[in-house]
């Protein structure tokens, strides 16, 4: 059981990393004063799901569910 605990401790540890590096990556929310003058609907604002930030955006929600389970795994004091 210890080496199952290592084991999940090293992915908890990588999965963080990860987590870290994506949010970093991300670039800000705010619009700025485009959004005053409508700026912000534009062909890119509107595929943005199809788009490297919306990809990034997906594997930060992926990894942080991937955190919290493997959070309350390891701290369940099962192993």
């Amino acid at each position: 059981m210890e080496i199952l605990k290592t084991i999940l401790t090293v992915i908890f540890i990588f999965i963080s990393l990860i987590l870290t590096v994506v949010i970093l990556m991300q670039e800000g929310k705010s619009a700025g004063l485009g959004a005053i003058a409508g700026a912000a609907d534009t062909y890119w604002g509107k595929n943005k799901g199809r788009s490297m930030e919306g990809r990034l955006v997906w594997l930060t929600k992926l990894c942080v569910a991937l955190f919290i389970i493997l959070a309350a795994v390891l701290n369940m004091g099962i192993f």
